[in-house]
């Protein structure tokens, strides 16, 4: 069977999930989790992402999330490698850490039932896996690897950057302050409570419902009917504008272009403050701080690969780029660059925090 397109639009929400092979688990202790966080951050940092919800079971994950730019393919096929090169390290492995293809719902963000119930969703999955009991006084707080106690419970400036709690709190009409963080919690906990623990959280869909609309288990869209028939629409589009070949939409230039886009601005911006033109960069030894630096900027910030850099920079294979990003003395580097080119670095990296 054909895979089904991915939708990517420019400000689209998703509820995305993805499970270990086999069914296994993804996070073995606290240090996994870390790591998962870790590097969503750097995902987040390379795609604009913003995560509106997140909790981390034993093997599989969820996100609520929001591309302000249709790459969700590019950041997701970022993610999962990275955690998959990282865990395999880790715990000297090697092979697949995730199962089948990770799934990726398209959601209504901007009608407030369906981000409400999905937040929820979200939030409430230790309490259906039963590893937060609420008979027994329990809180979501107790559960500190979900995006309550690892975000919205928190102060803004002891939370992640990528975490859109601010739009989060304003869903259910709650300011972003002590009271409203602590009325978050408190409504979770009266849900966890009253509700049967199987389906807490769980929306209720209507007889008469779009059988694909999903019900935040299966199905391919969380919205309004008029959501679904607005989003097949779009996918017919794409459909018709991708080849016919096999997994040809992945290829297609929007789902493509944005990584190697804002690259190639970045990279012209950055020769230019750096004094470098594109004409001379062969003569420009691959070790060179202001080519290194450049490398390091793209490969934090966007989705392209080395061996991308390695051909747009001149620095000979994918694999002289990854030996020289890990030799990096960043604070050595930028002292030995023009002051333009520190002035152009730091704008785009405040405008990063």
């Amino acid at each position: 069977m054909a895979r089904s397109i991915r939708i990517q639009a420019a400000g689209a929400y998703y509820h995305v999930m993805s499970r270990g092979n086999r069914r296994e688990d993804i996070f073995h202790d606290d240090d996994d989790r870390r790591f998962f966080l870790h590097t969503l951050s750097q995902a987040c940092g390379r795609t604009g992402w913003r995560v509106h919800a997140w909790v981390l079971m034993g093997n599989h994950y969820h996100l609520f999330l929001q591309t302000p730019e249709p790459n969700l393919v590019a950041g997701m096929s970022w993610l999962q490698n990275t955690l998959t090169r990282r865990y395999n390290v880790r715990h000297r492995k090697w092979g697949r850490l995730f199962g089948d293809r990770y799934k990726a719902v398209i959601v209504e963000g901007g009608d407030r039932y369906h981000y409400q119930t999905l937040m929820d969703y979200i939030h409430l999955n230790p309490v259906r896996a039963r590893i937060i009991q609420p008979k027994a006084g329990q809180s979501v707080l107790d559960y500190p690897w979900s995006s309550i106690a690892g975000g919205y419970a928190l102060p803004p400036g002891k939370r992640a950057k990528w975490l859109a709690a601010e739009s989060g709190l304003k869903a259910f009409n709650l300011p972003d302050t002590a009271a409203g963080r602590r009325a978050m919690v408190e409504r979770l906990d009266e849900r966890a409570a009253s509700e049967a623990v199987q389906s807490c959280g769980v929306p209720a869909l209507a007889a008469e419902a779009d059988a694909r609309a999903s019900h935040l288990r299966r199905g391919w869209y969380w919205g309004t009917q008029a959501f679904g028939e607005a989003i097949r629409r779009l996918g017919q589009k794409l459909l018709q504008q991708s080849a016919p070949a096999s997994r040809a939409y992945q290829k297609h230039e929007l789902v493509r272009e944005h990584g190697e886009r804002q690259a190639e601005a970045w990279l012209r911006a950055g020769l230019k403050a750096a004094g470098i033109k594109t004409a001379d960069l062969e003569r420009v030894k691959g070790s060179d701080a202001r080519k290194v630096l450049l490398a390091d900027l793209l490969w934090r910030r966007t989705v392209v690969s080395q061996e991308w850099l390695a051909e747009r920079l001149r620095m000979s294979s994918a694999a002289n780029v990854s030996q020289q990003l890990r030799r990096l003395d960043r604070k050595r580097a930028l002292g030995r660059v023009p002051e333009a080119m520190r002035n152009f670095l730091e704008q785009l990296d405040d405008s990063s925090r």
